[in-house]
């Protein structure tokens, strides 16, 4: 029997699980222990990267996402460690991590289950990493924010047990499925995970039987791990905020009585609306208040224009019938914030330029509507044109206060140049370096700090380790970026913590294209990385090849009668239905082997591929599909997307 088993369950993560394997490779120097990988169904090159560059772990490849509770059991069947540990993709685990954990098992033979101090990308503590188990009333505190309100309670926020140090050992209710330790012979007792939950809840179950055969759980916190959190299901979204509840509903069931399941059952599906009410009218207003912001000043600014043109030119303070300001104006006002939108004038950053283009357009388009339209609704062409020079001072007010709410500086067209400094020695430095020039990374490299003094020192080594906390702050850095080949976890985990959260983070691990890092305990991670910064990615492209979608449908719905150039009319139908309802789009990716290059931006199905704008001679092999697939996205645009149709339009109802 071998010492320790690691379970990994990965979905789509494929640079986050490369990071997670190294730091796995590191910390099981000296124990004997085993590692599994259970793919469930990624599309991202995951399971060709884990063959390649980890021989020595056992994959599992799924054919389909089956859960997170049936993967990692398929795994716990075929394990043969005395514990068994249930490991995120989404993690970094220091060198002594399982020396650790390890030998607090051994020496507590009444624990059941371990977990560890976890912390996010940017060192802030994640709460999540002690916790009870959620009874009615502590579910209730913390679905309506009283543990929030009251973080160190001991009644109010006892889902995270608040009141218990961060920095001490404790026995705890609940082990959170990012980092759980077990002993092995524990599951043959109580059954492995319940397959009922596919997704959040199953930690929970699997700790409550635990501590129902007499175990117990406990909280370690004398050795770290970074979990970047949301991967698969982006933390703090409507799909998590069901998933978790969800799961809740499904514990309440199976081990509250009847009449306190149905209650609990009911509370949490109250719960559900209550969180997802919260969560629209969030999303809403933040995506949403810069176009409300113009909607509202725009209108006012017109009003009072119109006000001051009726009085002091026309000299008749009712020269505009109430219609005007009631219907006219505001089609006009809608117009602009349209054309403002489509020309990229609401992509953050938000950008002058972008929003002027896009009202200039709009008032070309409002011109020649007043003039196509009857004469009696022509009110004024130059309220029209005031209406247009008053936006453009509203556009760039508003956005020069917000650039310098943020950036301090009047500089409109763009923001301060983020400072970066690297820590790692010379050689992996420099890599690092190049990595971030592939990747048009828009920063400005500070320099280099070394693990440890360097003798004749390179002219862009600022220092070693010891000097980090002051280099920072001399040269303002905004950014720090670890090479994990120089830098143990251990290390870089102890720094991120001390420099704290008013700085950005990324890790670079050994022999990866990918730098990795993460901003938020509720965002998901985010990379740079040589294959996933293209044009394809950016809001502009999404957004014009979603209108170019629905553009042709109208286009094709109209005209369906004379589409007997179309190979099967009825394929073209059907396409047109998946194309409206977001289930497909015109133009995608060519189908590949799975593993076959670099991973791509997603997109949804395509009914044509980037091949059919080029009509090769023969069926193109892997490799050209590929590349062919890289060039579009690294250089789309909606006029590419518009040739590949009309080249291929003959196929338009293929299926």
């Amino acid at each position: 029997m071998r010492q320790l088993s690691i379970i990994i369950v990965n979905y789509n993560v494929k640079y986050f699980l490369e990071q997670a394997l190294r730091s796995v490779r590191k910390a099981l120097e000296g124990i004997d222990g085993e590692v599994f990988v259970v793919d469930n169904a990624s599309n991202d090159g995951s399971v060709a990267l884990v063959r390649e560059r980890f021989p020595e772990v056992q994959l599992i490849a799924n054919a389909k996402n089956v859960g997170f509770s049936v993967a990692n059991n398929q795994a716990i069947r075929q394990s043969n460690g005395k514990y068994v540990l249930l490991l995120n993709p989404d993690t970094v685990v220091e060198e002594d991590t399982f020396q650790k954990t390890l030998a607090f098992m051994e020496t507590h033979p009444e624990a059941g289950g371990l977990g560890v101090k976890m912390i996010d990308g940017k060192g802030n503590f994640l709460p999540e990493s002690k916790r009870a188990f959620p009874s009615p009333k502590v579910a209730f505190f913390k679905a309506f924010g009283l543990s929030a309100l009251f973080p160190r309670s001991k009644t109010f926020a006892r889902y995270h047990l608040g009141h218990l140090p961060e920095d001490e050992i404790n026995e705890v209710e609940v082990l959170a499925g990012a980092f759980m330790l077990l002993r092995k012979e524990v599951l043959d007792e109580i059954g492995l995970l319940d397959e009922t939950f596919f997704m959040y809840g199953e930690d929970i179950d699997l700790s409550y039987r635990i501590v129902l055969a007499g175990y117990k759980n406990y909280y370690f916190p004398d050795t770290r791990i970074i979990h970047y959190k949301g991967e698969s299901t982006k933390k703090g979204s409507l799909n998590y905020v069901k998933l978790f509840y969800q799961a809740m509903v499904i514990f309440a069931e199976k081990h509250a009585s009847g009449g306190q399941a149905r209650f609990f059952s009911l509370f949490i599906h109250l719960a559900i609306y209550f969180k997802a009410f919260l969560h629209l009218i969030s999303r809403l207003f933040r995506q949403s208040w810069p176009i409300l912001l113009d909607a509202a000043l725009i209108y006012g600014g017109i009003f009072f224009l119109q006000d001051f043109w009726a009085t002091q030119v026309r000299n008749s303070p009712d020269y505009y019938p109430t219609e005007y300001l009631a219907f006219i104006v505001p089609i006009y006002v809608a117009i602009w914030l349209v054309t403002v939108y489509f020309s990229g004038g609401y992509d953050r950053p938000l950008k002058i330029s972008k929003a002027i283009r896009g009202l200039f357009f709009g008032t070309l388009i409002i011109l020649a509507l007043y003039g196509l339209v009857d004469e009696q609704y022509r009110f004024s062409r130059a309220i029209i044109v005031l209406g247009a020079a008053w936006a453009v001072v509203e556009v760039v007010l508003t956005r020069l206060l917000h650039h310098f709410a943020q950036y301090k500086n009047f500089n409109l067209e763009s923001s301060r140049v983020k400072n970066q400094l690297i820590v790692g020695y010379p050689e992996e430095g420099q890599r690092v370096l190049g990595l971030l020039k592939q990747t048009g990374v828009y920063a400005q490299y500070v320099g280099l700090v070394t693990p440890t003094a360097q003798a004749g020192k390179r002219e862009d080594i600022l220092g070693d380790l010891e000097e980090l906390e002051d280099i920072v702050k001399v040269f303002e850095v905004d950014e720090v970026i670890f090479c994990a080949k120089d830098v143990p976890a251990q290390t870089i985990i102890r720094y991120i913590t001390l420099l704290g959260n008013g700085l950005e983070y990324k890790i670079v691990p050994e022999e990866s294209l990918s730098i990795i890092g993460s901003n938020s305990k509720n965002t998901a991670g985010d990379l740079y990385a040589i294959d996933v910064n293209l044009q394809i990615a950016t809001p502009m492209s999404k957004r014009n090849k979603r209108v170019l979608d629905l553009l042709l449908c109208l286009v094709l719905l109209i005209g369906a009668p004379l589409m007997a150039f179309v190979t099967h009319p009825v394929g073209l139908l059907h396409n047109v239905f998946y194309v409206c309802i977001g289930r497909k789009t015109w133009v995608g990716y060519a189908p590949i082997a799975s593993g076959e290059g670099p991973t791509l931006p997603p997109l949804r199905t395509g009914v044509l591929y980037p091949q059919d704008g080029v009509r090769l001679r023969k069926t193109p092999g892997q490799k050209t599909l590929h590349h062919l697939n890289w060039l579009y996205a690294k250089d789309y645009s909606a006029g590419k997307d518009f040739w590949i149709i009309w080249r291929g339009r003959h196929a338009l109802g293929r299926l």
